[in-house]
C-alpha cells in the first residue's frame, strides 16, 4: 500500500483550485497546437487531440515529474510525416506503439539519467531556440487564409487583442494570484470578441474539434519483417526526440519550481503513454515546454492540473466543441507569445562576454539547429559532442610531467593529469628516451590511464625504452587502471616490466 501512495505522490500537499484553474488553461491551450501539429504530420486534427489527451493522462498520473504536461508535439509531427505521407496514418499508429515500447525499454535500463551529460550551454540552447520556435509559430496567425499577412481594420484589431492578453498575463499577478492570469485573459479576450461581436480568427477557422472518445485500434498493417524494416527507423528516432525533449524539460521544471523529479520513471511514462497512444488513434508525442510553462507559472505542482487538463481536453472534443471553436485564436496567440517570452534564457545573453567561447558556440549551434532545422535531437546531439570535443581537447593539454633523478640515479616521471586518447602525444613527447638513464620510474599518483589509447601509449614508450637496454617501472596505477592494462594483455602486449601482477610496480 505504502508503494502505491510513493507511486502517486498522494502524500503532496494539493491546492486544488490553483490545479484546476490551471489544468483548464492549459487545456484551452493545447487545442490548437494539437491541431496544428497533426496537420503538420499531415494527419486529421483529432489524431492529434487524442493524442494530447493520451499522452497528458498518462504521463500526469505515472509520470517522474508532476506539473509537467505532455501532449501532440512538432517534434515528433516533423519525424512522422514523411511516413505519413509515403504510407498512411496506420504506419504513424504503429511507429508510435514501437517507439514507446524503445522508451519504456530506455526507463528500465536506467539511461535517463545519460541526461546528465547534456551540458548547460545545450540546455541553454535548446531552450532559446524552443522560445524562437513558439515565437515563429505564432505568425501564422497575423496571415490571412492565402498565406498573406493581414493589414487594416483585421491586423489592428488582431494586434489589440493580442497585446490585450498578454497585457494581462503580465499585469494580473501583480494585483492578485487569486485566479491564474492566462486563463483571466482568455476568457476576458473572449467576451470581448462574443458580446461585441468582434470579426477575428477562432479555433474554428482552423479546424473542427468535435468528436468522440478516442477508439481502441490495432494499426492496420501488414505484421512481416518488411514492416519492421519500415517504421523501426522513424520508431528510434520518435523515441529519441521525445525522451530528450522531455527530460530536458523536466530538467527545467526542476529548475523553475526547486525541486526534483525521476527521469527513468518519466522515461517509462512517456513511452507508457506513447504505446496506448498508438492504441487509441494518437500520433504520439512527448513533454510540451510551452504547456509545462504555462501550468508551473499558474502555481500548479501536483498531478492534479495535468489530469485535468487532459480530461478537459477530452470533454472539449466530445462536448464542448462548438464553444471552443469560438475562442478568439488572438488570445491563445497571446498566451504562446507570452510563452516564448518566459522560456527565453535572457540571462544566456550576458554569457557572451563572460563564459569560454566554445560554451558560446555550443549555445548558438544548438539555437539555430534547433530553430531552422527544427531537430530537436540532431541540436542536442551536435551540441554534446561539440562540447565533449572541446572538453577532451582542453583535457588533453593538462597533462604534465615532473622530473627529477634520485640519490640513486634513477629518473623520475611523475604525471599529472589524465592520459587518454587526447593526451597520448603530448604524454610520449615527455620523454628523453635517449638521454634517460639505464632505469626510469613513471609515477600516476596524480594521474590515470583512462582508456585503450592510453594503453597503446604506454605500450609504445616502453618498447622504445627496452629497445636502448633500460628498465621502466609504473607506480601508483589505481585498481582500475591495473585491470585496464590486465585486460588489454590478450589484445596487445604491454611491455611493463618488475611487477608480478599486471605488469605492474607498487611502492611498499
Amino acid at each position: 500500500m505504502q508503494k502505491i501512495i510513493n507511486l502517486f505522490d498522494f502524500r503532496q500537499k494539493v491546492n486544488y483550485k490553483t490545479e484546476i484553474l490551471s489544468g483548464l488553461t492549459v487545456a484551452l491551450a493545447l487545442v490548437p497546437e494539437a491541431v496544428a501539429f497533426a496537420m503538420i504530420a499531415g494527419v486529421s486534427p483529432l489524431v492529434g487531440l487524442y493524442a494530447a489527451f493520451m499522452m497528458g493522462l498518462v504521463t500526469s498520473i505515472l509520470g517522474g515529474r508532476p506539473g509537467m504536461i505532455s501532449g501532440a508535439t512538432g517534434a515528433v509531427a516533423v519525424v512522422v510525416v514523411t511516413l505519413a505521407q509515403s504510407h498512411g496514418v496506420e504506419y504513424i499508429f504503429a511507429t508510435v506503439i514501437l517507439a514507446g515500447i524503445i522508451q519504456m525499454a530506455a526507463g528500465f535500463l536506467k539511461l535517463g539519467k545519460l541526461i546528465r551529460l547534456v551540458p548547460h550551454p545545450v540546455i541553454f540552447g535548446f531552450v532559446n531556440g524552443l522560445a524562437i520556435i513558439i515565437f515563429m509559430s505564432q505568425l501564422d496567425q497575423f496571415k490571412d487564409v492565402s498565406g498573406n499577412w493581414l493589414t487594416g481594420g483585421n491586423l489592428y484589431l488582431l494586434l489589440s487583442l493580442v497585446f490585450l492578453t498578454m497585457l494581462i498575463i503580465w499585469g494580473l499577478p501583480k494585483l492578485t494570484k487569486a485566479i491564474p492570469a492566462s486563463l483571466t485573459a482568455i476568457l476576458v479576450v473572449f467576451g470581448l470578441v462574443y458580446f461585441l461581436k468582434l470579426d477575428t480568427k477562432t479555433v474554428g477557422d482552423i479546424a473542427s474539434i468535435k468528436g468522440g472518445f478516442p477508439p481502441f485500434h490495432i494499426p492496420s498493417i501488414p505484421f512481416t519483417f518488411e514492416t519492421l524494416q519500415i517504421i523501426f527507423p522513424y520508431a528510434a528516432i520518435v523515441a529519441g526526440v521525445g525522451l530528450i525533449e522531455s527530460l530536458l524539460t523536466l530538467n527545467i521544471v526542476d529548475e523553475l519550481t526547486e525541486s526534483h523529479g525521476h527521469s527513468n520513471r518519466e522515461a517509462v511514462a512517456q513511452g507508457t503513454a506513447n504505446i496506448l497512444s498508438g492504441f487509441f488513434s494518437g500520433m504520439g508525442g512527448c513533454a510540451m515546454i510551452g504547456q509545462s510553462l504555462i501550468n508551473v507559472s499558474n502555481g500548479a505542482r501536483a498531478r492534479l492540473s495535468g489530469i485535468v487538463a487532459s480530461v478537459m481536453l477530452l470533454v472539449f472534443v466530445m462536448f464542448g466543441s462548438s464553444l471552443i471553436e469560438k475562442v478568439p485564436m488572438a488570445a491563445l496567440t497571446g498566451l504562446m507569445i507570452m510563452v516564448a517570452i518566459g522560456t527565453f534564457e535572457w540571462a544566456s545573453l550576458k554569457t557572451f562576454t563572460k563564459f569560454p567561447k566554445s560554451d558560446i558556440l555550443v549555445m548558438v549551434l544548438v539555437t539555430l539547429v534547433t530553430v531552422f532545422l527544427h531537430n530537436l535531437a540532431l541540436a542536442v546531439l551536435i551540441g554534446v559532442i561539440i562540447a565533449a570535443l572541446v572538453f577532451a581537447w582542453d583535457n588533453a593539454k593538462r597533462i604534465r610531467a615532473r622530473k627529477y633523478i634520485d640519490d640513486n640515479g634513477i629518473k623520475h616521471y611523475e604525471i599529472y593529469g589524465p592520459l587518454f586518447f587526447g593526451s597520448t602525444t603530448a604524454f610520449i613527447e615527455k620523454f628523453d628516451i635517449l638521454n634517460d638513464p639505464t632505469e626510469i620510474i613513471i609515477d600516476f599518483k596524480e594521474s590515470r590511464v583512462v582508456d585503450m589509447s592510453a594503453i597503446e601509449a604506454l605500450n609504445r614508450l616502453t618498447e622504445r625504452y627496452h629497445k636502448q637496454g633500460k628498465k621502466i617501472q609504473l607506480r601508483h596505477l589505481s585498481p582500475d587502471c591495473r585491470s585496464l592494462i590486465k585486460n588489454a594483455e590478450s589484445i596487445i602486449e604491454v611491455n611493463v616490466i618488475e611487477d608480478p601482477t599486471y605488469n605492474v610496480m607498487l611502492n611498499k
